[in-house]
């Protein structure tokens, strides 16, 4: 019997091992994935640990490289093979944004997300929609997608600065409590000995 667990442990494992090297449905839209059969690909394609600046507005840039850089391409392994997928350059039409509410409200309920209060799936499906409505934008003038772009990081930094304040004041409060207790328990120590 303990077998059998094991090797269903091992068998759900390698699935998950297996999917996790699949990247992740994401309401941005993607181009098709390209193959990249060598190392030498990922070399000459000036990939390997580069990360994407912003160019400059001044040197008047191309779509394609602002988008490369405000969303960077994804990269997977799955069969021994390594693919590379960049954003969608191609604009989006009105009945494009409707679809794009109509997914995110599906997959909100598909992943059960919580509907008030914190919840990580509903935060990463609306960074995901908010990443498409940037792409979108930048499409039809990139100065508005790069000002949303920093509209983004603003936000994602002042969400993390709270996440840091809320940790912070809980490990606060739970120190004080720790020493509430043992003062209490020094309290009664000591009326016991006068008593």
């Amino acid at each position: 019997r303990c077998v059998q667990e094991t090797d269903i442990i091992q068998l759900m494992s390698a699935e998950s091992a297996k999917t996790r090297s699949l990247p992740r449905e994401s309401l941005v839209q993607y181009e098709p994935p390209i193959e990249i059969s060598e190392q030498s690909d990922i070399v000459r394609m000036g990939l390997k640990n580069k990360k994407p600046q912003i160019p400059l507005l001044e040197s008047k840039p191309n779509i394609q490289d602002i988008l490369n850089a405000i969303l960077p391409p994804r990269e997977w392994d799955h069969d021994g093979k390594h693919y590379i997928q960049y954003v969608s350059h191609n604009p989006s039409s009105r009945d494009d944004v409707a679809n794009l509410q109509k997914l995110l409200d599906e997959r909100l309920i598909a992943r059960q997300a919580r509907e008030s209060g914190i919840c990580a799936i509903r935060e990463e499906l609306h960074n995901q929609c908010f990443d498409e409505i940037i792409r979108e934008v930048t499409i039809d003038c990139s100065e508005r997608g790069l000002l949303l772009m920093r509209v983004r990081d603003e936000l994602k930094m002042t969400i993390a600065a709270y996440q840091t304040l809320f940790q912070s004041s809980v490990t606060f409060g739970m120190r004080k409590q720790l020493q509430s207790e043992q003062g209490k328990g020094d309290l009664e120590n000591l009326s016991l000995i006068h008593i």
